[in-house]
């Protein structure tokens, strides 16, 4: 894997953030916590939008409940929040 140095620049920016004015292990715990908390959210837009595709496709919500994990009143308001 590479990277840009775009890329290393804003991943230092995100950790200077996270990471506040602390220094040893708290700070780089909290880079952690906040690095995966970013990558949560985006993960969570990814699965909420191929639940939509799934449910368009034909899926029921039922079918997205079970190999999502999720419940179906969740499933349901995903599939609602894409149809606004």
């Amino acid at each position: 894997m590479s990277y840009t140095e775009a890329d290393v620049s804003a991943a230092q920016a995100a950790m200077d953030e996270y990471r506040g004015k602390l220094d040893g292990e708290v700070a780089a715990a909290l880079a952690v916590v906040g690095l995966s908390a970013e990558r949560a959210h985006k993960e969570a837009e990814l699965r909420d939008d191929m639940i939509r595709v799934a449910h368009r496709s034909g899926a029921s919500l039922r079918q997205i409940a079970e190999v999502s994990g999720l419940g179906r009143e969740t499933v349901t308001a995903v599939v609602e929040a894409g149809q606004s």
